[in-house]
């Protein structure tokens, strides 16, 4: 007999040159229900599901082998089976899927080989799903074979009705025996090519016809085939017809929810469906996203990579909503508003309990990933969609323009009586770290512009009378003032926006403006020629009363301190060490926050040069870091990851100085500690080596005495 080329390979199904003229399987030309198939499915379970004996016999042999061999030349394998007469029933169709173990005859021409041995009651209870659908199964087989006399002529019947119902094929798979292809291979090569079709054909179905029609087809698929959800084979099909079910019957979801590998499996459209009346199960899949979101916002604050130009605040809004935790939490919630509002409790919740103004940014970015998604459903009922639409603008631009201040201050004006609520919604959002940066850079702008066009003694008068006048600096204000006050607002369930006080803008302001002055005098002077300056010393001292005002009002300290950035990041050494002994003392510690702090690290580099002189370093670590690193581990961290990047520039006495104070406790965290020892691994590389130290000999010999000629 000639063999096959090497390169022969079995046809698939849906490819053969059967598929589209038998009656058996009318797939790909569309013509069969999807119920069918899956009854065409089940039926080729069969030849999976068949004890030890229908899987060695599997294969029908020829007339010719029949005659040599003999009818019961297979007997042996027959007892083998009848000694197992108390097996389960087998395993499932996907390949190598719960093979058992044990010992295996010879392979012949065309069999089904699978491992001996008893399946689980797991797999006994995979497998149940067959015999409610009148299916036969692997119990069948074997009650047939322990009941009859000859049995290769009961499994030669048992194949010929649970097969493949193909007439053409019959002739085909002789030749596969040929090639050494086992029945196994075939029907698992016909089932996964079925199934495909299978799923592509309910995906279809979900967006074809009239919504009751196709739902109703869905449906009657969903109840023949759920029986056989926990089987490997089939139930990506279960899946796939519950994720298209705009509502799966709530029996089967309280199904999918008691079985962990169900649950786990089902798609999150099925699991919104669940989540969406178990709040407990949602909070247990959001909490771990939420501690992923606080922690990748720390660490990009305790970050060694100290730099002006990319800080906490660099990245844009729609780059900052494209992270993992963001995209997974508007995935869950989908178009559900009820998950939403879950998320937006939660939020909400941990903000009270931590006081963590992450969870604020989240609240934001939550809603602006759903507003990139066109989500309507959501984003028309959420009363904060336009206002936080229009911040988001301003926050890109890191500045308040007129026309944005307008939108934003008829949003805040929009507020009808009864509906207070949303001020806590609106405070929030503009509690977000990114809000306050935008508002506050954005008032220090305008009060440097309000300098800049030499309007200062009309500006004090203003500032006192006519407060209408500035309606875009008040604006600002009055935000600072609704997002520093959102925890307290939330807390207590008062909606009601703080009341601004009057001296914040009659005598902090002006004061602040003072300072812009004093700079602007010192530095035209500098400028002039040399006989023309006058005796302007750079004022030393810092009137009492903006020390009281970042110790008692919170919107005059955030505004103080992003002056104070301002100058450092302008190089203003003088204007710096002025007004650094305010900051020891601040209204809830905020000169020590985190945020800050990273500011302020990264903005100093720009006065690296700085470091070598002994009254800078005094008045900025001994003056104002040390303060707090021994009750604030934060301030710790920040200290060390500046000397980390700049320990080159501090002279060597006051650097060893400053390693001996910064030495952690035993009561230190693992992260201070880590950063101690990284400074001191680059410290002891600096330091020379003995042979340098070591002082080199000199060179030069002695002259001998040469007498004189007065001596002789």
């Amino acid at each position: 007999m000639l063999s096959p080329p090497a390169s022969f390979q079995l046809p698939q199904v849906s490819a053969g040159p059967h598929c589209h003229t038998d009656q058996g399987l009318l797939l790909a030309s569309g013509k069969k229900t999807c119920l069918d198939v899956l009854s065409l499915l089940m039926t080729l379970l069969q030849v999976h599901l068949l004890p030890e004996v229908g899987r060695e016999v599997t294969a029908q042999p020829t007339r010719s082998s029949r005659r040599r061999r003999g009818t019961f030349v297979r007997r042996s394998g027959f007892r083998s089976a009848a000694r197992a007469g108390g097996e389960e029933r087998g395993t499932g169709s996907s390949r190598g899927t719960g093979e058992r173990d044990g010992p295996r005859r010879p392979r012949g021409r065309g069999e089904l080989v699978a491992g001996a041995g008893p399946a689980g009651p797991g797999e006994a209870a995979m497998y149940a799903g067959l015999q409610e659908l009148g299916v036969a199964n692997g119990e069948d087989l074997k009650e047939t074979l322990t009941n009859c006399t000859e049995p290769l002529k009961a499994i030669e019947q048992f194949q010929t009705e649970n097969g493949v119902l193909l007439p053409s094929l019959q002739s085909a798979l002789p030749f596969l025996d040929l090639h050494g292809t086992p029945r196994l291979e075939f029907h698992q090569s016909v089932f996964d090519e079925l199934r495909e079709k299978l799923l592509e054909r309910v995906s279809a179905i979900a967006l074809e016809g009239k919504v009751e029609e196709r739902y109703k087809k869905l449906e009657d698929l969903l109840e023949k085939s759920f029986s056989l959800v926990k089987m490997p084979s089939i139930q990506p099909v279960v899946m796939c017809v519950m994720k298209h079910l705009p509502k799966v019957p709530e029996k089967k979801l309280k199904l999918v929810m008691a079985d962990k590998d169900l649950y786990k499996a089902c798609a999150v459209e099925v699991k919104r469906q669940i989540w969406q009346d178990n709040q407990a199960l949602f909070g247990d899949e959001v909490s771990p996203l939420l501690k992923q979101y606080i922690l990748e916002k720390e660490n990009i604050l305790f970050s060694n990579d100290i730099s002006v130009l990319h800080n906490f605040f660099s990245p844009s809004p729609k780059t900052r909503r494209q992270g993992e935790v963001v995209q997974k939490l508007t995935q869950m919630i989908g178009k559900n508003v009820k998950l939403y509002d879950m998320v937006l409790q939660f939020l909400r919740t941990l903000f009270l309990r931590t006081r963590n103004v992450h969870y604020c940014t989240l609240r934001a970015e939550l809603l602006m990933s759903l507003h990139d998604l066109d989500i309507s459903e959501i984003c028309t009922v959420d009363p904060c969609h336009k206002f936080t639409w229009c911040l988001d603008a301003c926050i890109r631009e890191k500045f308040v323009d007129n026309k944005r201040a307008r939108e934003l201050q008829g949003f805040l004006d929009g507020v009808k009586k009864g509906q207070e609520q949303v001020l806590g919604d609106l405070s929030m959002i503009l509690c977000d770290p990114f809000a306050i940066n935008t508002l506050a850079l954005s008032t220090i702008r305008h009060l440097q512009d309000l300098v800049g066009q030499d309007t200062l003694p009309r500006l004090f008068f203003f500032f006192l009378l006519k407060f209408e006048e500035s309606p875009d600096l008040l604006l600002l204000l009055r935000m600072l003032s609704l997002g520093q006050g959102a925890w307290d607002m939330i807390d207590s369930q008062v909606f009601k926006e703080p009341k601004m006080e009057a001296e914040l803008i009659t005598k902090f302001l002006p004061m602040l403006m003072s300072f812009v002055v004093d700079d602007h005098t010192f530095n035209v002077d500098q400028k002039l020629p040399s006989e023309e300056k006058g005796p302007i010393p750079y004022p030393s001292t810092i009137p009492e009363a903006f020390t009281k005002f970042l110790q008692e009002n919170r919107i005059a300290c955030e505004i103080g301190l992003y002056y104070i950035l301002h100058i450092t990041k302008q190089r203003n050494k003088n204007a710096f060490l002025r007004l650094l002994p305010a900051l020891v003392e601040t209204f809830s510690d905020l000169a020590f926050s985190d945020v800050f702090l990273h500011l302020l690290t990264g903005n100093l580099t720009l006065l690296g040069d700085e470091f070598a002189l002994e009254e800078f370093c005094t008045s900025l670590f001994d003056g104002f870091f040390l303060t707090a690193c021994s009750r604030k581990e934060n301030v710790h961290r920040h200290v060390l990851r500046l000397l980390l990047h700049l320990h080159h520039k501090v002279a060597p006495a006051k650097l060893e100085s400053l390693q001996k104070a910064l030495e952690p406790t035993k009561q230190s965290g693992e992260a201070v500690k880590e950063l101690y020892n990284q400074l001191t691994e680059k410290l002891e590389l600096r330091k020379p080596s003995p042979a340098e130290v070591t002082e080199t000999p000199s060179m030069e010999l002695p002259l001998p005495a040469v007498p004189t000629p007065a001596s002789r």
